[in-house]
């Protein structure tokens, strides 16, 4: 039967079932914050309880606690193992607080500013604007300053992406040839800690904002590379420390053109003769296939009025900074490795 001869009454059922699937994920977004934010993988983790007890220990109303346990249980997330007790599974693990690779810092902050300011793409679509600044009054890293609580929760959802990407990071590029490494924006230093270990003869220098920075401490020195990672706080629209390699990862997708052309051209011109800027993003690639990087953009635009690029878009932005892209470099992960030398 061609496309033309069916009714516009019967939509094909197989099309129809995939469509109201992807109108769920608001809803599948939700019910992963809620059970991040009440902290059930962590009760659970002891083996299984009954909803009396989950509600009780989290102080939800039993009834609303069920649906949403009811719901993710049949997406893999949680089990109910017999009439309302739960029990975790593999995927509800990772939503454990203090696991390595887990993913609960990134649930509470995806289902908190994310997805309110996802709420308003449509008007983002037709202003062309963030829609960010829009619904909380301010632009988003100017937000967060005012709001520690806030601020700690994003920190600790950028520290959860690194660690997850970090090694892979730090096995795909060859450090040997660097003396320096800046962390532009590096956040709490969970990637130069991994560049830092990989390479003992490497010194490092953490670049962020003063209230950023305040707190990589703990990390730098639990990770073992305090001794050889200074800390620095500024602008880097201003200027950045010298060094031979930089390194900026999810950093230039938060800006339009000419704040990321901007932040290059900072690094270029404190940069040591040789040396090399390492940009750590997803590259959006031609055709139709889904991308995480194409989702990801999307969420850039509504935050931040930032975006994701096509290799193109980054050699533009190179050239325009005064450096020359060299080579794009898979780290096997969602993210590439844009390596500039000086132009």
């Amino acid at each position: 039967m061609s496309t033309d001869d069916r009714s516009e009454s019967t939509p094909p059922p197989a099309e129809l079932r995939q469509m109201l699937q992807l109108l769920n994920g608001f809803r599948v977004t939700q019910a992963l914050y809620v059970a991040a934010k009440l902290g059930l993988a962590d009760i659970l983790k002891g083996g299984p309880q009954p909803l009396e007890a989950l509600a009780a220990t989290t102080g939800a109303n039993a009834d609303a606690l069920y649906r949403v346990l009811r719901v993710l249980a049949s997406i893999g997330v949680f089990e109910e193992i017999s009439a309302r007790q739960f029990a975790l599974t593999p995927l509800a693990a990772l939503l454990q607080q203090d696991l390595p690779y887990g993913v609960r810092a990134q649930a509470l902050f995806f289902g908190d500013e994310p997805y309110r300011a996802c709420g308003g793409l449509y008007d983002s679509v037709m202003t062309g604007a963030n829609a960010y600044e829009r619904v909380f009054g301010a632009p988003h890293f100017e937000y967060l300053a005012q709001h520690p609580d806030q601020n700690e929760i994003f920190n600790q959802a950028m520290s959860a992406s690194s660690r997850q990407a970090a090694t892979a990071i730090a096995g795909a590029y060859d450090f040997t040839a660097a003396r320096t490494v800046v962390d532009i924006a590096g956040g709490q230093g969970m990637l130069i800690a991994a560049i830092l270990r990989a390479n003992p003869e490497l010194r490092g220098v953490l670049f962020d904002q003063p209230h950023v920075v305040a707190g990589a401490s703990p990390l730098l020195e639990a990770a073992g590379i305090a001794d050889r990672c200074e800390l620095v706080s500024g602008n880097f629209f201003a200027s950045v420390p010298t060094g031979d390699t930089y390194t900026l990862r999810h950093i230039l997708h938060d800006w339009d053109d000419e704040h990321a052309i901007a932040i290059l051209r900072s690094c270029a011109e404190e940069m040591a003769p040789g040396g090399r800027t390492l940009v750590i993003e997803s590259v959006i690639e031609p055709g139709n296939d889904p991308s995480p990087a194409k989702f990801l953009d999307l969420m850039m635009f509504v935050m931040n009025g930032g975006r994701e690029r096509t290799a193109e878009e980054y050699r533009r932005l190179f050239v325009a900074a005064g450096l020359r892209l060299t080579r794009i470099i898979p780290t096997g992960g969602a993210e590439s490795l844009i390596e500039g030398e000086r132009a």
